[in-house]
């Protein structure tokens, strides 16, 4: 196992808390995905205020994080405006108008 398999937690996943999804959870099972509303992303969200490539939520040794690809509308965690940001259990990223939740569990 990696170091990056290593330090992600064991149950970390994505939840839709506010948007035309609402509700749908989606676990991230990679190190990095990039989420977006065209075809090269991970994670297609067909979201008018999102990106093609909005933004991705990745792992390093320090844990996890999400990056602004350089979107239109920009990224938020826990409504500040951001380029690139940790993330905790719990923490809601804007991506345009869909809102998800970061859950990170051992």
């Amino acid at each position: 196992m990696g170091a990056e398999q290593a330090d992600r937690p064991k149950h970390a996943s994505l939840r839709v808390v506010a948007g035309f999804y609402a509700g749908l959870e989606v676990p991230v099972d990679r190190a990095r995905i990039v989420l977006g509303r065209g075809r090269g992303a991970d994670l297609v969200v067909a979201e008018s205020t999102m990106s093609r490539e909005h933004a991705a939520i990745a792992f390093d040794d320090e844990g996890c994080f999400v990056e602004d690809l350089g979107s239109t509308n920009g990224t938020k965690v826990n409504g500040e405006r951001c380029d690139r940001e940790r993330l905790q259990d719990g923490d809601v990223i804007q991506l345009g108008r869909l809102q998800v939740q970061v859950s990170l569990r051992d």
